[in-house]
């Protein structure tokens, strides 16, 4: 997986490319204690996303409850198959998904 970071004064969008599983998910999990300083907008950016585990939704869900007491956080461009698991597993009821 690559995570690509785009930080706009307290607004950081992440773009990540390839699997978001087991394996990557630490590796999120790092960038973000060390990025979500002060930030107040996450967006994630799912376009080049293909799939996500549970670990995976498991960061994402930390992530939204560090979000929820500094900002706001947002997933945008997630392909059918990835929405289709927020759906399943409801996340879609906790994240916010454009």
């Amino acid at each position: 997986m690559e995570i690509k970071k785009d930080l706009n004064g307290t607004d950081l969008t992440m773009g990540l490319v390839g699997r978001l599983d087991t394996t990557t998910s630490p590796e999120l999990e790092e960038e973000l204690n060390a990025s979500l300083e002060g930030v107040t907008a996450l967006t994630f950016d799912f376009s080049d996303l293909e799939y996500i585990s549970s670990a995976g939704l498991r960061v994402l869900l930390t992530a939204q409850k560090k979000m929820n007491k500094q900002g706001s956080m947002v997933i945008k461009n997630a392909n059918e198959a990835i929405v289709e698991i927020f759906e399943v597993t409801g996340f879609s009821d906790i994240l916010t998904v454009e």
